[in-house]
């Protein structure tokens, strides 16, 4: 697998891993690009969808370089773009309407009013569990990948403090659990394997990103993609005795 690939990390194992969070009431997916979210979490959110959760997505870009046509309609794109994420966050499961908080695809910044926005959104919404990119994983080359784990973390730190955003007019929300997807070190397993066919369909609903990102031009392109997906799940999964898996870096008692 190569170190670029989007959502899940290569299998690892270790003596240290903990499984399956107690599903939560509410859970908050923050992603930087339309699709990015279902590579790395896709499973955990439909599992906990049907578990009762109520899931959020929040993407911080427009995904408006998310093709390979340099005379491509951007705005159109972008317009297709929020339509995929909508009908994606739908097939996981989720109740509410994903929020695009519209950042320039590929100009993401770690900026002061993006961590507002991200905390913003965390005070509102109240979820248990934070997801998103990991900003530490080594040799990570999509700037908007880092800049969004880097964005969440400090915006996790400002929404438990009653001093950062006073302007929000808004309770101080701590999360129990962030769980980092692309994790450099991973050390929590969710067993999706009941869902793993929920994260497909999700991860089909971005059909404008077969070519650029599935490498799927056609019906057979996109059949070596599903079993791609399906074969990391099964290797991710085999070290803790799970048919299909998604992993995670967790930090709890945040």
């Amino acid at each position: 697998m190569n170190a670029n690939d989007p959502g899940q990390p290569p299998a690892a194992s270790g003596s240290s891993w903990s499984q399956d969070l107690p599903t939560p009431s509410v859970a908050l997916a923050v992603g930087a690009h339309p699709d990015d979210i279902e590579f790395g979490a896709g499973g955990t959110l439909a599992k906990w969808a049907r578990g009762g959760c109520h899931i959020h997505h929040l993407v911080l870009t427009d995904g408006s370089k998310g093709t390979w046509d340099p005379d491509a309609d951007t705005a159109a794109l972008v317009e297709r773009r929020s339509m995929e994420q909508l009908e994606a966050h739908r097939l996981l499961g989720g109740r509410s309407t994903p929020t695009m908080l519209g950042a320039v695809d590929g100009e993401l910044t770690s900026s002061l009013e993006m961590r507002s926005a991200v905390s913003r959104a965390i005070r509102e919404i109240r979820p248990d569990v934070v997801l998103t990119h990991d900003p530490w994983k080594r040799y990570r080359l999509h700037p908007d990948h880092r800049e969004t784990g880097k964005i969440v973390c400090d915006a996790v730190v400002a929404a438990r403090d009653p001093h950062f955003h006073r302007e929000h007019g808004l309770a101080p929300h701590r999360p129990q659990h962030l769980l980092l997807w692309e994790a450099d070190v991973p050390d929590h397993v969710e067993d999706i394997v009941h869902v793993l066919d929920i994260k497909l369909d999700a991860l089909h609903a971005h059909a404008s990103q077969f070519e650029s990102t599935m490498k799927a031009t056609d019906d057979d392109g996109l059949a070596a993609f599903d079993l791609r997906i399906r074969n990391r799940a099964r290797e991710l999964g085999q070290p803790h005795g799970l048919i299909a898996a998604e992993v995670f870096h967790r930090m709890s008692d945040l």
